[in-house]
């Protein structure tokens, strides 16, 4: 008898009542856990009640609206990210509130990323992919954003990375807080 699941394909060799594996061929690394958030994180007619220059809060509202993302969790990206810069450049080549890798940017059809506009817009489409990607796990979504999904799927979870941790952590925190308000 041959059983195939998830985790991989065992054969047996039956002797009466006796079942005996014969072998077993595992599948990749084992399968992911996620955890959802729930439905908050998809809210996207949340109030943004962090402070930040009013034509931010009008373009993460905007941006979240037409991405089914809360924008209280956008906030506390951008604010974690770049303080709400669209200047902000970080060492890793980063750019704008947002922070996007010039890779990202591209894919989210991104052209100029110092663009508050086109940054933001551009943030919460990637960040909406990421989401969906993991299911709704905020955790999975959030260190994806920062170490990127690629670390995410390698480590089979949230990397061992102190950034990414720490980044996890603070945005998360952050954001939790937004929900009480």
């Amino acid at each position: 008898m041959i059983r195939n699941d998830a985790r991989g394909v065992t054969a047996y060799h039956f002797f009466g009542d006796i079942r005996q594996a014969l072998f077993t061929l595992r599948s990749g690394p084992r399968a992911m856990h996620y955890t959802p958030f729930g439905t908050a994180l998809f809210d996207s007619g949340a109030h943004v009640t962090a402070p930040m220059p009013a034509y931010l809060s009008a373009l993460i509202a905007d941006a979240s609206k037409q991405h089914g993302v809360d924008p209280r969790l956008v906030a506390a990206i951008a604010a974690r990210e770049s303080a709400y810069n669209p200047g902000a450049v970080s060492p890793a080549g980063a750019v704008g509130v947002m922070q996007l890798m010039p890779a990202t940017a591209r894919y989210a059809g991104v052209r100029n990323a110092f663009d508050a506009r086109e940054n933001v817009f551009g943030g919460v489409h990637y960040l909406r992919t990421l989401l969906d990607t993991f299911h709704g796990d905020l955790d999975l979504t959030l260190a994806a954003y920062n170490a990127g999904p690629g670390a995410v799927q390698r480590y089979n979870g949230v990397p061992p990375f102190r950034e990414t941790k720490d980044y996890v952590r603070t945005v998360r925190a952050a954001y939790e807080m937004a929900l009480k308000r």
